[in-house]
């Protein structure tokens, strides 16, 4: 089996089974509209994690980034200082209201562009960085995918992702409250793998950090997010937070669920030519 393959197969070991979701009350899927606006202005302020470091060593004054999976804005507005420009790509308006609010105020120009990558691809014009945070997961097929973040970009890719799935530390809750087994992977050094079966001189740094400054004012809310994950109602969150312990915790002011600290993946290259 190759590594692209590997990819995709341990990926489809991720879905939940379909007689969970037809029981859950709402969508797992997503994140809160304003959760990602606080994460992509809390990322302005923290000291750069490695990633975007390697971003910044590529991206000259003024220059362009190309943000795939803006979210709330966390992986590019840190770049803002540097940025002239910084187009962001997201399959939801939410997210994509999330990343303008999280802009505001920041002196660089901001376009967004709402669609499925790599569909959109063909709208948006190259960019000196393209940076793509916590999406590669949600990536099956890697080829098209990474082939348009690289076709875009005039300089590097930047990408980030846990080193681990990012819902692996879920794992004990969902063989609590379902009895169901989750997979070990894939890993960052599965999707390094795959980018270099495709050709690309991809390059796999790690570091390990505290959580991005993001939360919730109150505890309950950060439950709730976990038991959406969970699919469950909400009459089980004396359950969840019973069997979170010390990961709900009070971070910065904010209640979050999850580990203390997590380490996370650079993988980049420079564009050829």
């Amino acid at each position: 089996m190759s590594a692209v393959e590997r990819w995709r197969e341990l990926l489809a070991g991720w879905g939940i089974p379909e007689e969970i979701l037809a029981r859950a009350p709402e969508s797992p899927w997503g994140f809160p509209r304003d959760l990602m606006a606080r994460r992509g202005r809390g990322a302005v302020e923290l000291a750069p994690g490695l990633a975007t470091r390697r971003a910044l060593e590529a991206l000259p004054e003024g220059g362009t980034v190309l943000d795939v999976g803006v979210g709330g804005g966390g992986s590019s507005l840190p770049l803002a200082h540097r940025a002239g420009r910084i187009v962001g790509v997201d399959a939801s308006e939410a997210m994509l209201e999330a990343f303008r609010d999280a802009a505001r105020g920041l002196s660089v120009e901001i376009e967004t562009v709402l669609g499925e990558w790599p569909a959109v691809a063909p709208q948006v014009p190259p960019a000196d960085v393209v940076v793509c945070h916590h999406v590669l997961y949600n990536v099956p097929d890697l080829e098209p995918f990474v082939r348009a973040l690289d076709e875009r970009a005039r300089r590097r890719v930047v990408i980030e992702i846990t080193w681990e799935h990012p819902l692996a530390w879920m794992n004990d809750l969902w063989r609590r409250f379902h009895g169901l087994e989750r997979p070990d992977g894939p890993t960052a050094a599965d999707a390094a793998e795959a980018l270099s079966e495709l050709g690309y001189p991809v390059r796999l740094e790690r570091e390990t950090r505290p959580p991005r400054a993001s939360g919730f004012e109150r505890r309950e809310d950060a439950v709730a997010l976990v038991r959406r994950r969970l699919c469950l109602p909400p009459e089980r969150d004396p359950e969840i937070a019973e069997a979170l312990g010390e990961r709900l915790a009070l971070r910065d002011g904010l209640w979050s669920a999850g580990p203390a600290e997590h380490e996370v993946a650079a993988l980049w290259w420079d564009r050829a030519g």
